[in-house]
């Protein structure tokens, strides 16, 4: 095309609108399509009993995992086999992508393990703190510690949660 045609105010014009069209085409490429949330299925085994389990399930399916629900009467076999440390046990163990998620868990501290891959078992929250995903209890929140944890036993602080 003869560009000569045309004023240099309208050649300006078209070369913004060139070069926005190629950012805005390099963005869309570069940007991924799905998050990790959602191409992570996580199994949660939890205690038939148990309803508090069922808003944290919600908790991950609100922010795109894929979450599948096993009850099963038989946690402390199941915690012992994937290696929770007793201390940091909790009412529900999930498995996702090779880790271990115990407890209420916030699904950004999740998402932080899937990205950086830390070679630990897993995460935990132990107990159920109020305030926690699942365990929402009005305005009422209780500080909270998210732990991680080794094939030893070993836990160091992932996060912390202060109100």
């Amino acid at each position: 095309m003869n560009f000569n045609i045309f004023s240099s105010q309208v050649r300006q014009r078209i070369q913004r609108w060139v070069i926005c069209l190629v950012a805005i085409a390099t963005i869309t490429l570069l940007t991924p399509t799905t998050s990790a949330a959602a191409d992570a299925a996580i199994t949660v085994y939890r205690d038939p009993s148990c309803s508090c389990c069922g808003g944290w399930i919600d908790h991950l399916a609100s922010q795109g995992f894929q979450a599948s629900n096993v009850p099963t009467s038989d946690m402390d076999n199941l915690k012992q086999q994937y290696g929770v440390p007793d201390e940091m046990t909790s009412c529900h163990t999930a498995i996702i992508d090779g880790y271990v998620i115990e407890g209420h868990v916030p699904v950004d501290d999740i998402k932080r393990l899937l990205a950086e891959q830390p070679d630990v078992v897993g995460i935990a929250v132990p107990g159920m703190p109020v305030g926690t995903p699942g365990m929402e209890s009005g305005d009422s929140r209780d500080s909270f510690t998210v732990f991680s944890f080794d094939q030893q036993g070993h836990t160091d602080v992932f996060n912390q949660y202060s109100f």
